[in-house]
């Protein structure tokens, strides 16, 4: 028998805000090197619902944004190449700089206290509706989760991912688009599925990554063309 299922509306949605940021699961502060292994994730108290599977066709769920995190080209200056990647994680924004002092900015999802860290990367693997497979250990503290979730609307991973170097990190979507603006992640980078795929169209294997550091406080330097 196969244990691959989905999960309804309501743990998905649980999973994506509270589990994972995908299989990343902790980092330290921005100036310790990236670890290669996941750490462990807080013990959840209580286990939600027995989960049952939720049929293919499940309507993906949306949210009206707040203006600031809706997708948009933006006034953005910086000596790094057009196509590149810059995570600006104290304000929840990715942007893609286009060149010409302009970027196409996202709104995100980042990790949450703790979690955050900071450093370069590249792009090393994309996949669309990618499957998740919980390691054993968040095996071992949650043990209601699944052993495989197939790509689709209720996986946490949503309709795209973007893995970073060989890090536990990656940039996907999710199913819990009101997690967006929020730290609540255990350190990946979360989009809407509509703007990560959006960004996935626009960006390849290789393309460099940015990670600014939390303690960065400038303010925001992308300003939205009038």
């Amino acid at each position: 028998m196969s244990n691959s299922f989905r999960l309804p509306r309501f743990a998905a949605a649980t999973l994506g805000a509270l589990a994972i940021g995908a299989t990343a699961f902790s980092a330290p502060a921005a100036a310790a090197p990236l670890p290669l292994f996941p750490f462990f994730l807080p013990q959840i108290e209580a286990a939600p619902p027995s989960m049952e599977a939720v049929p293919r066709d499940e309507e993906e769920r949306t949210v009206e944004l707040p203006a600031r995190l809706r997708r948009q080209v933006v006034n953005y200056y910086t000596r790094e190449a057009p196509g590149t990647i810059i995570i600006d994680t104290p304000n929840t924004y990715l942007y893609l700089v286009l060149g010409n002092g302009q970027a196409m900015r996202y709104g995100i999802g980042i990790g949450r206290d703790g979690f955050t860290w900071s450093g370069t990367q590249t792009i090393t693997r994309k996949s669309e509706w990618p499957a998740w497979t919980p390691p054993p250990q968040m095996i071992a503290r949650q043990p209601y989760l699944p052993r495989h979730m197939a790509g689709g609307p209720g996986n946490p991973l949503g309709a795209r991912a973007m893995y970073l170097g060989g890090t536990i990190y990656r940039i996907h979507g999710t199913n819990a688009p009101e997690t967006i603006g929020t730290r609540v992640s255990s350190g990946c980078l979360r989009l809407t599925n509509e703007d990560v795929k959006d960004l996935y169209s626009r960006v390849s294997v290789g393309t460099k990554v940015i990670v600014l550091p939390m303690t960065d406080r400038r303010a925001d330097l992308g300003r939205t063309i009038r």
